[in-house]
């Protein structure tokens, strides 16, 4: 890959002669950490970032938490987030853009891609499920638990390595509320909304079939026996294709009996109680005609 097409080291790419000190010091390229490089109008997104994080360490640790994560393929991590690095020792300083951990890593727990070194899937589950808050730990767990295809649970075999590791008693629970089955980190938050505030636990990705076995809808999250979806509405749902689409789909739905709540991203992030009544009401009124 050429030199323009990624973070590099400076001083290794005027050594080969691919671009002069006085160009590494113009405006087309930005100093991203000491000796490494990246083109000016380049995107400057995690994904980079986590590669030229890594040409910083490059032999002494690996790449960790989010920049494993999406270098891993699972899009959990916020727009904004830092690189982060796991070292065994104190020879990297955190500095703006780059977070760094110390701590262990067994040789299972290190995976190389493209030309960096990185946590393992399960390893990455393992530290943002003990670094992160609840919520965007499970987000994250959930996934890297669907991008990798591993069961949730697996993460304890790395949980039980480290019986001193510090925010440990964090990643049972987090194991405990991972679903798989959430398709983005809204969907993982729509779900927890409700079991955080015990309601039973809704079927993720639940397809629905008419009287001649064909498939009608999949919903994010299903309440069968009481017939009640709940579809987040993520940004893709706002072309009036989209919306014309989802309309049939609802139309078709309520024919077969079912209830649809559809969420967007302003509704669950700042009133979720909202939902939390209105599937507590739903499954409420369910409960009682059935023992009519």
């Amino acid at each position: 890959m050429g030199v323009l097409d990624e973070p590099f080291r400076g001083s290794e790419a005027v050594r080969l002669g691919r671009v002069s000190a006085d160009a590494l010091r113009g405006p087309r390229f930005r100093r991203l950490f000491p000796d490494v490089y990246y083109r000016a109008d380049g995107a400057l997104d995690l994904a980079n970032r986590s590669k030229a994080a890594f040409l910083l360490i490059a032999g002494h640790g690996a790449l960790a938490g989010y920049s494993a994560a999406e270098l891993l393929g699972a899009r959990c991590a916020p727009r904004d987030a830092d690189a982060e690095i796991v070292v065994p020792g104190r020879d990297f300083r955190e500095r703006c853009g780059l977070r760094v951990h110390r701590d262990r890593l067994a040789d299972d727990e290190v995976v190389e891609i493209g030309h960096a070194l990185l946590t393992s899937p399960l390893r990455t589950a393992y530290d943002l499920a003990r670094w992160l808050p609840l919520t965007e730990a499970v987000a994250a767990v959930d996934a890297l638990a669907r991008c990798r295809e591993f069961d949730p649970k697996q993460v304890l075999d790395i949980y039980d390595r480290y019986a001193k590791a510090r925010w440990r008693r964090r990643v049972p629970r987090v194991v405990a509320l991972s679903d798989p089955g959430a398709e983005s980190a809204m969907e993982t938050r729509c779900r927890l909304a409700l079991v955080l505030n015990r309601l039973p636990a809704p079927i993720s990705q639940y397809r629905v079939f008419d009287a001649d076995d064909l498939l009608v809808a999949r919903l994010d999250l299903a309440y069968p026996h009481a017939m009640l979806g709940i579809e987040y509405d993520g940004a893709h749902h706002r072309g009036p294709a989209e919306f014309a689409n989802d309309q049939r789909r609802d139309n078709r739905l309520k024919e077969l009996g079912w209830t649809v709540l559809r969420v967007n991203a302003d509704e669950l992030m700042g009133h979720p109680a909202r939902l939390v009544r209105q599937v507590r009401a739903l499954l409420s009124a369910a409960s009682r005609s059935r023992r009519r």
